[in-house]
């Protein structure tokens, strides 16, 4: 291995919010894994997803790019290769790159540039989830009703999933050992995602009687913006979560994030065992939260902190051991990470990317003012949504909407909108034209949202037209790849 060169090994699981690791404080969930490999590295506390919800996240990880800048723009416009990769750089530099677990592309026929992709789960059909397309006209999404259905205690098809990802990661690392060259493995767990059946065990950790409501709970008036009110009668949660069923939920998300957790802790001992951990920067990451009923949502597809954050920590040669960053991150940073890790960063492609090494940021000083951008274009949506997130301040630009302020220090669980509460304060008004100026200094965004439903409007076309995306696919998560199998 040349000198400056590091392998990468890229840990990600699904919908784990950012509060819910022991290492950043939270009371009661148990991740002694991730807890370890922050405090053997370096712990991002301000990380934030380019879009919460899957796919299109995914394809700004893989692409490093913004979504509006690729046009991935949701759950039916998958990855398909068309938009180099970080993982292509790599391969045509040599340097093998294999992916173990969910992608959530378009489909393995597609070159991803891997060199190898090992149980992959791409979406239904090479088409994903229609439903998300129809924001002109969204219907009343029913199944929400299996979200709840599903709590509870057992195995799932993901839970399986994940302990098959964690045996190959297994099997890959030590087939390492004897490693010269640098490589590249982006292991991709499912878990905490839901459905939200636990296994006995770890449910048994948590005591559903004391786990805490959802924040606004007792205040169902929640939320006050009309966007969000659209997202919220989109999903219809109340009609299928009562106390009793949030308790429940949460001690099973907490259980599938103590076993997710576990599943860490076996990958991060077979490369150990390998003896290729003095030379393999470690990443771990999720591509986006989960609400859990904090004001008034459950899953993603909204920008309060649950949703929009997510974890990320580094570990490995050349990262500082114990700190915690508090300069905004994206996930967008992993494709920039990976190349500065394996010494192929200086390349065109490498230049022109928005993202920054997070390793060189895990060395720098903290820059509070460096701004993040999330947005959403998917699926309860009737408009184009776009977060900035600079220093203490969240600014929530929707097109043809009013917008949406918070500041994070002194409400950090953003029930204070400042732009409705004090829409005359000349401090206020400063801060929401500074937030637009950092947003229009990324993009236009009245245009990127007349190019997304224009994209959307012919792709609902080209898959038949609205009836047709309504009838696709019907599931509340995507099949693992052998229930994938049996459905086409």
């Amino acid at each position: 291995m040349s000198k400056g060169q590091s392998n990468v090994l890229v840990i990600i699981s699904d919908e784990h919010r950012k509060d819910a690791m022991g290492c950043v404080g939270h009371p009661i969930v148990k991740t002694p894994n991730l807890d370890a490999l922050a405090r053997y590295g370096t712990l991002f506390k301000n990380a934030y997803t380019p879009s919460p919800m899957c796919v299109p996240t995914r394809a700004s990880i893989a692409t490093g790019e913004y979504v509006h800048k690729i046009g991935y723009w949701d759950s039916a416009s998958p990855y398909d290769g068309k938009v180099k990769s970080w993982m292509h750089h790599l391969r045509d530099n040599k340097i093998q790159t294999v992916s173990i677990g969910k992608l959530h592309f378009r489909s393995n026929k597609d070159d991803n540039g891997f060199s190898e992709e090992i149980l992959p789960m791409h979406v239904v059909g090479g088409v994903g989830w229609p439903v998300g397309l129809l924001r002109s006209n969204p219907p009343l999404y029913e199944a929400v009703a299996e979200l709840a259905a599903d709590v509870g205690v057992g195995n799932s098809s993901y839970t399986d999933y994940d302990l098959d990802i964690t045996e190959k990661a297994e099997k890959w690392l030590h087939s390492k050992a004897e490693a010269t060259s640098p490589w590249a493995a982006f292991v991709s767990l499912v878990s905490p995602h839901y459905p939200l059946t636990c296994p006995e065990d770890y449910f048994n950790m948590y005591d559903p009687k004391e786990i805490d409501l959802p924040i606004g709970y007792r205040e169902r008036a929640l939320p006050a913006h009309s966007e969000l009110k659209n997202i919220k009668c989109f999903y219809n949660y109340d009609k299928y979560f009562d106390e009793k069923k949030m308790r429940e939920a949460k001690a099973a998300y907490y259980g599938l994030t103590s076993f997710m957790d576990n599943c860490v802790g076996k990958i991060l001992g077979a490369l150990e065992a390998s003896g290729q951990a003095k030379n393999t920067v470690v990443l771990y990451i999720s591509d986006h939260g989960d609400m859990l009923g904090d004001q008034g949502f459950w899953t993603k597809q909204v920008m309060y902190e649950q949703s929009a954050g997510v974890p990320m920590i580094i570990s490995g040669p050349g990262v500082p051991k114990g700190r915690t960053v508090e300069t905004g991150t994206s996930l967008i940073d992993l494709a920039s990470t990976a190349l500065e890790v394996t010494g192929v960063d200086d390349c065109d492609y490498s230049q022109d990317l928005p993202g920054v090494s997070l390793r060189k940021l895990a060395n720098a000083d903290d820059d509070l003012d460096r701004t993040i951008l999330s947005e959403y274009h998917d699926g309860g949506s009737t408009t184009g949504t776009f977060m900035i997130r600079w220093q203490n301040w969240k600014y929530i630009y929707y097109v043809g909407h009013p917008p949406q302020l918070f500041n994070l220090k002194t409400d950090p669980d953003e029930l204070s909108d400042l732009a409705m509460m004090r829409p005359n304060d000349p401090s206020v008004t400063q801060i929401l034209e500074e937030g637009e100026r950092r947003l229009r200094k990324i993009c236009d965004p009245e245009a990127v949202n007349e190019k997304c439903f224009a994209d959307q409007t012919a792709k609902i076309r080209s898959l038949g037209g609205e009836e047709a995306c309504l009838n696709a696919f019907r599931f509340s998560h995507t099949p693992t790849p052998s229930e994938q199998a049996k459905l086409i």
